[in-house]
């Protein structure tokens, strides 16, 4: 007879790939919840595609790749290098940067689940509908007060190349130390519109939890933060992985519908 703990272990396993199971954050919700849906397929980067950001190269390539490890070198703390070619985990070249990584999956109001590592130094973003940042940025050790260029925060508003306004500070340094998994958990509503395309209510971050503590609650985003897609507001919108700002990698990227 199989007892309960096993029981739920086989239940969580048939509802995520094995392949993220075993590296999956304690933290991870789609170990005890049900409803999760994969955005990586732990192989390669079927289901994006690339755009570049606003410090990226006319002429580079999309040089993220997926693999299976990844890690800082003690003696290079300002990269992060992969493994094999091929695995659940992707990383955003073998550069400083590369172009932005946008989900061919479109999303309306939904919670969604990352994992991610930054380099020493580094800086990358959690573009919610490509258009409403929740930062990833190396804020380990680093004391309070916090502004909303830290890890965690919800970027200003604001045109590329000109100075924005607003923007929400974490209510807590949560970052871990450079070269380790960190994980997001995020219950964001998309803005609501009438029949005639008005928009009648911004978009909404209901909660951002940030390494198991709740950072934010229930944010407005009036507007598109900076650095952000190209592309109008709407009830859904893609995922933008930022990658045009310095080495990051993720894994276990999943949402689930609200």
């Amino acid at each position: 007879m199989i007892d309960r703990r096993a029981f739920l272990l086989l239940a969580a396993c048939s509802r995520f790939p094995a392949a993220a199971q075993g590296d999956a954050l304690p933290e991870a919700p789609f170990r005890n919840g049900s409803g999760w849906k994969p955005l990586l397929n732990g192989k390669d980067l079927s289901g994006w595609k690339s755009e570049l950001g606003w410090h990226g190269d006319p002429g580079q390539l999309n040089e993220w790749y997926a693999t299976d490890s990844v890690t800082m070198p003690g003696d290079h703390p300002e990269v992060l290098q992969g493994g094999a070619d091929g695995g659940p985990i992707i990383v955003n070249g073998r550069r400083t940067h590369t172009t932005n990584l946008i989900s061919k999956t479109t999303f309306g109001d939904h919670e969604l689940y990352a994992e991610f590592m930054v380099a020493k130094g580094s800086n990358s973003g959690v573009y919610l509908h490509g258009l409403y940042e929740v930062q990833v940025f190396d804020s380990y050790g680093k004391p309070e007060p916090l502004k909303f260029g830290d890890s965690g925060g919800i970027y200003e508003y604001g045109l590329d190349g000109q100075k924005g306004s607003g923007g929400t500070a974490p209510r807590s340094n949560s970052s871990r130390p450079p070269g380790t998994w960190q994980s997001y958990l995020i219950r964001f509503h998309a803005p609501r519109f009438d029949s005639a395309g008005k928009k009648t209510q911004p978009a909404l971050f209901e909660r951002v939890v940030y390494n198991g503590a709740t950072i934010h609650d229930n944010v407005r985003c009036d507007g598109p933060t900076r650095s952000s897609l190209n592309i109008p507001e709407g009830p859904r919108n893609p995922l933008m992985l930022q990658g045009d700002h310095g080495p990051v990698a993720y894994r276990n990227v999943c949402y689930r519908a609200l």
